[in-house]
């Protein structure tokens, strides 16, 4: 479920006429902006930056750019992207530091056709594919991993086939047990299967070995890390990135990046759900948290997409 609450009805005229008024003057109506664009839609925000751009011939995300700062300034442009861009420009901010990890997350979280749209939009902003980017920035068995994550069409399934389930869930235990993690056959099953078909797959591994797969990778190999993003963001992709805001907020030092990631993208379609995770776990509310970990603009930008009206 969302935590974005914005109206069914709204005027993108009237709205693009406040915002232009919030960035006119000598300071900038921080408040002003945020009361507005973090209670829209995409469809809204679209609306809103067309209209905007009619009105005052400028773009509004680079006059947002000028008028505003620091991990307040990224939150708002990531929030003003239309969504399969924004997924584009974390994929490719991933790449310029070799942080496959968010690589994992962008190609095995969405549906294959999500995807899709995605690698389309990257394609458009940045003259080439996604794939050409992976295969340059990394290597061995890493590139190859992550080579197909982004390139094979992952066909959806509404029912997993029990033959295959058990013949894969041995041949996963065989290769595992024998620590042989990066054998063809994990990366074809991983990258090839549908994922009604691959959590199958993962429960029944469980069942013959004692262990859940991710346990039994065991290794801290940057390959085998990948193995287990993977597994996880298919299997329980919103328990993965509870674990991501977890340690964005709670290791040395608050990871903004990380942060603004998962809320901004899963504001409209299940940062309820992870709030609630991270709740189960924790005993202390994600708003919470962030009041403590957060400051400024900043803050009550992600507060507002966290749903949090009072701060």
């Amino acid at each position: 479920m969302a935590t974005l609450n914005s109206p069914e009805h709204t005027d993108p005229l009237a709205d693009a006429e406040a915002l232009h008024k919030a960035c006119e003057g000598w300071g900038t109506d921080e408040k002003g902006i945020i009361e507005i664009i973090g209670h829209r839609n995409a469809a809204q925000r679209m609306l809103i930056k067309e209209v905007y751009e009619q009105q005052f011939n400028e773009n509004l995300i680079k006059r947002f750019e000028k008028e505003l700062s620091g991990d307040f300034e990224k939150a708002v442009y990531r929030w003003m992207l239309d969504p399969c861009d924004r997924e584009a420009v974390l994929a490719h901010n991933a790449l310029k530091k070799a942080d496959f990890k968010v690589i994992i997350e962008l190609s095995c979280i969405p549906s294959a056709e999500e995807f899709l749209a995605v690698k389309r939009a990257y394609q458009a902003r940045y003259k080439h594919s996604l794939e050409e980017d992976v295969a340059c920035h990394f290597s061995g068995d890493m590139r190859k991993l992550l080579l197909l994550l982004v390139s094979v069409y992952r066909y959806e399934t509404e029912v997993s086939e029990p033959k295959l389930v058990e013949a894969e869930a041995e041949l996963l235990h065989k290769y595992i047990k024998d620590k042989e993690y990066n054998h063809d056959e994990i990366i074809r099953i991983l990258t090839t299967r549908s994922k009604i078909q691959l959590i199958s797959t993962f429960y029944r591994f469980g069942d013959i070995c004692e262990t859940p797969i991710v346990e039994s990778l065991d290794s801290d190999d940057d390959f085998v890390v990948a193995l287990q993003a993977a597994i996880r963001c298919i299997k329980s992709p919103q328990e993965y990135l509870e674990q991501v805001l977890t340690d964005a907020l709670m290791k040395h030092g608050t990871d903004e990046e990380a942060l603004t990631r998962v809320i901004v993208t899963r504001a409209e379609k299940d940062l309820a759900d992870i709030k609630e995770l991270f709740y189960k776990r924790h005993s202390r509310t994600l708003e919470h948290v962030v009041l403590k970990e957060t400051r400024s603009d900043y803050e009550t930008f992600l507060l507002t997409l966290l749903g949090k009206e009072d701060h």
